[in-house]
């Protein structure tokens, strides 16, 4: 899939130098060193490459695109004219692609109608697609990594204990668990869980704040709280949480915390839920029957067998059709694919316990498809619709076509020179040296599932507050704080609080924020400065003239 884009025509390519001493033939040294294998990423090194620079992508994944190429396929986009220079070039080329006749396999392009959120062009032709399948949007971005000869290193894990070296609050180099050294002028950390951030010792943050510490309404515990329709408010009757209904002393049903659930506005650790976005099917030929993962257990779903039991019947309600008769499959509902509770320790988490986690994620994702499709007791209507589903064959193929990115929709959040709140995603006070725009909702998940002081099941941290409108995203909140480190940008796991990063955290934003870092590394390469004293007038000409949508 190749499509040629002017701006690559202008590129000047930068150069690679080996590192001298003991290791060089592994070693590489290069102007910008981006960590992470995500959309940030992959737009990041275009916008260096576009900038003369030469720069490498460190990624611990073996695919590029993180979200926007495992699962999540039904973009959350917010308002699509704040989405401009490589961002806006990612949804033109799916565009392009899914005008080729061939595209079209399991489905016949004029079935699919207009559910592309395909828009007209707001600059010179460009016509954006929005939604599409997750091997598409792979190949986009592998696209653009062999079109501008960008380095990728894949499977690269970063040493989080010794691998940063730093000298005078500069990172010198980093190096990954293979032994391999990347030497830099600028690093930008372009990962979901700001692994070297951390390791660079940058300020950051896990959790929810007080609504108290940044003057917010919807941060904190927020109890009481039941927006969208993922609660159990959100039945006919309520729901007992133990075992034998009634009796405390048979204990809770799995999936229930019997922690007290903390009081409202307080500040906590927990983290909002993780699930994987699930490519599904009914195409006869292209679907793979719901597997039974080794360790299912039909125990855990007994809450949602009383949650069929009250009559409520929205299973399929979030089986969001993308291209070729497929799903992008997300959460929905009191007890779904979220896997609420059982995340909070990830953001810190060693590897090994990320994976630990990422197992038991997988595995109750897998036996949740697993029971509703199978187990006798999930009533007929429900069962035997479910059974029509699938997991899509020729999506994830190395992955038994389950995804190969979780949606880590939050964990570490960085503490930089600028705080991101709800007050400038609601406008109430203006955001300084604005480099990108988001538009989407404040969006929560589900934070934590407890028992009410009735002695009912509940669902808290599920909240959905509109912006009013664009707001700008400050140049402060992808930089850390000065005095702690002057060569890191961070795209993804910038300065926010908890509730405003509900909003920026969506995928477009983050190519965004990606293109718009890159640029102001370049430009402390060209200056010889600190990120945090890249002059902003100079900043905004170039981010506007790459085509950057900043009001």
């Amino acid at each position: 899939m190749r499509y040629a884009v002017a701006v690559w025509s202008l590129l000047v390519l930068g150069t690679f130098a080996p590192v001298s001493g003991a290791g060089a033939a592994n070693d590489l040294s290069c102007d910008v060193v981006i960590y992470g294998g995500t959309s940030a990423a992959i737009a990041a090194a275009a916008q260096c490459r576009q900038m003369g620079k030469s720069v490498v992508v460190v990624s611990p994944d073996r695919h590029l695109g993180g979200l926007s190429s495992g699962g999540l396929g039904f973009t959350d986009s917010g308002k699509k004219e704040t989405v401009g220079g490589l961002a806006r070039q990612f949804y033109h080329r799916v565009w392009q692609y899914y005008q080729r006749p061939e595209a079209w396999k399991w489905q016949a392009r004029n079935a699919y109608g207009n559910r592309g959120q395909g828009t007209p062009a707001i600059d010179a032709g460009q016509r954006t697609m929005w939604i599409f399948e997750p091997h598409v949007a792979e190949a986009v971005f592998d696209d653009w990594v062999r079109e501008l000869n960008i380095p990728v290193h894949r499977d690269e894990w970063l040493d989080r204990e010794r691998g940063v070296r730093m000298n005078e609050g500069r990172i010198v180099a980093i190096t990954t668990l293979s032994g391999r050294t990347y030497t830099g002028r600028e690093f930008i950390d372009a990962t979901y869980e700001g692994d070297l951030m951390a390791a660079a010792g940058v300020k950051y943050t896990v959790g929810r704040e007080a609504t108290s510490t940044y003057g917010e309404k919807w941060n904190g515990i927020q109890t009481g709280v039941l927006h969208h329709r993922h609660h159990f408010g959100a039945l006919e009757k309520p729901i007992d949480p133990y075992v034998i209904p009634g009796d405390k002393s048979s204990g809770l049903l799995p999936r229930i915390s019997g922690e007290p659930p903390g009081a409202f506005g307080q500040a906590d650790h927990r983290v909002q839920a993780y699930c994987f976005r699930m490519c599904l099917t009914q195409a006869p030929e292209n679907r793979v029957p719901f597997p039974k993962p080794d360790g299912y257990d039909p125990k855990q779903y007994e809450l949602l067998l009383r949650v069929f039991q009250a009559g409520w019947r929205e299973t399929f309600e979030k089986f969001d059709p993308i291209p070729n008769a497929k799903t992008d499959t997300n959460n929905h509902g009191p007890f779904s694919t979220d896997n609420i509770g059982f995340n909070y320790d990830y953001p810190d988490a060693s590897y090994a316990r990320r994976r630990e986690i990422l197992r038991e994620h997988r595995v109750y994702q897998q036996g949740l498809m697993y029971f509703i499709a199978n187990d006798p007791r999930v009533p007929e209507d429900v069962r035997l619709a479910m059974q029509l589903w699938g997991l899509a064959k020729d999506e994830f193929g190395d992955n038994d076509h389950w995804p190969h990115q979780i949606y880590v929709r939050e964990s570490r959040r960085m503490v930089g020179r600028f705080v991101m709140t709800e007050n400038e995603v609601l406008k109430r006070r203006p955001t300084p040296d604005p480099v990108g725009m988001g538009s989407y909702t404040m969006d929560s998940h589900n934070v934590q599932r407890y028992v009410t002081a009735e002695g009912y099941v509940q669902n808290e941290g599920d909240i959905g507050v509109g912006t009013e409108g664009p707001y700008q995203i400050a140049y402060g909140s992808i930089v850390p704080q000065s005095g702690q480190c002057s060569n890191l940008l961070v795209p993804v796991c910038l300065s926010s609080s908890h509730i405003a990063f509900g909003s920026i955290r969506m995928e477009p934003v983050f190519m965004i924020l990606g293109q718009s870092a890159a640029t102001a590394a370049s430009l402390a390469i060209d200056r010889g400065i600190a990120v945090q004293e890249v002059p902003y007038d100079a900043l905004r000409e170039r981010l506007l003239a790459d085509g950057q949508v900043l009001q």
